[in-house]
């Protein structure tokens, strides 16, 4: 991480205080987070406060607008009782202005401040915090190659809020970014879930030794792992935990047992594994197809009951489906430009070259 980023982190943290606002709009705290950006343009000749456009920029973007042309024109078609929430004290800025600020400004540091900010407004629990880790392809959104933009992020469990995101490169270099984007969150009580992508022993010991905690899938890509996992007495081991949910013509019931692990198997840290057995059944037509899936967590006995490690994987696969959300971009069509439509990215990611 660059060290600017480094040291306007703990300055967002100081903002912790803000409140977001119900209502229409942008909370006037997200213009008090970018005030503390250093503003890359010169000072003679400069009309507004850096801040100012980016947040008329985020706002656009939130709004529907997918390029530079479309955010100056919703700047330009707002209310006057509009404006001074936004910073704006005389008239909205053009168009050159707003492509001026968007392709000077560092995208990894105005990234890195508003994940810091939304961190702050996610409190954790008494215990501790449950995030996740997930990778989606942006649609519309691609690189100065024409390569598609790959974000790899970390989304609160709680709320939903995005923590931070880097530009993965692809789906095959997302194991390489699980550290680069972890660094850039706290992780002392923090419990991670991910895919079984990341079921790797080098981020099972990264997790220990940065004081988090881990709760991965296992598949056959890993497949010691797995057929270790498998191979335990799971006859003897009792149903801890069962679920029973109808909806869209389905009847769905999930069961966990959950043992320790401790000196049975070989993947760094582990203290308990659980197996989820997932039954599906079609009501019209009575078709029923069922899944097993394995778990391999780093938290004991002590720290999580079977329903929570239940609502931990169930929050995971819900965060994974809608992560798109979280990281898709609008086609632009502005050259070195790319807009997306999450407030934490909105219109100051810039592409590659």
């Amino acid at each position: 991480m660059p060290a600017l980023v480094s040291s306007l982190i703990p300055a967002a943290d100081a903002l912790r205080t803000y409140q977001v606002r119900s209502g229409d709009g942008v909370p006037v705290e997200v213009w008090e987070v970018l005030s503390i950006l250093t503003d890359p343009r010169g000072r003679r000749g400069r009309r507004y406060e850096l801040a100012t456009v980016l947040v008329v920029a985020l706002a656009a973007v939130i709004g529907g607008a997918r390029s530079l042309a479309a955010i100056a024109g919703w700047a330009g078609d707002l209310p006057r009782w509009h404006w001074p929430r936004l910073g704006i004290t005389r008239r909205p800025p053009s168009l050159s202005t707003i492509r001026r600020v968007l392709l000077h400004i560092d995208p990894e540091v105005v990234d890195a401040v508003l994940h810091a900010w939304l961190a702050t407004l996610t409190p954790a629990s008494s215990r501790w915090r449950a995030v996740a880790v997930d990778g989606k392809t942006c649609r519309g959104a691609r690189q100065a190659d024409g390569s598609r933009v790959h974000l790899f992020s970390i989304v609160d469990h709680a709320t939903g809020a995005p923590l931070g995101q880097v530009n993965a490169g692809g789906k095959d270099h997302e194991i390489a970014a699980f550290a680069a984007v972890l660094d850039r969150i706290d992780l002392n009580g923090v419990v991670v879930t991910a895919d079984a992508l990341h079921t790797q022993r080098s981020h099972a010991h990264y997790l220990h030794r940065h004081g988090g905690w881990y709760a991965f899938v296992v598949k056959r890509n890993q497949p010691t792992l797995y057929d270790q996992l498998a191979r335990l007495p799971w006859t003897q081991v009792p149903i801890v935990h069962r679920t029973v949910e109808k909806g869209h013509g389905r009847r769905e019931t999930r069961t966990l047992q959950l043992t320790g692990v401790r000196a049975g198997i070989g993947f760094p840290h582990a203290r308990l594994a659980a197996r989820i057995r997932r039954s599906r059944t079609e009501i019209a037509t009575g078709e029923h197809t069922e899944e097993i899936v394995y778990v391999v967590t780093s938290l004991g006995w002590p720290d999580i009951t079977p329903a929570g490690l239940a609502g931990l994987i169930r929050g995971h696969w819900s965060i994974g489906r809608v992560a798109p959300a979280h990281c898709c971009a609008g086609a632009p069509s502005e050259p070195g430009v790319r807009l997306s439509p999450h407030p934490a990215q909105a219109s100051v990611d810039r592409r590659s070259g």
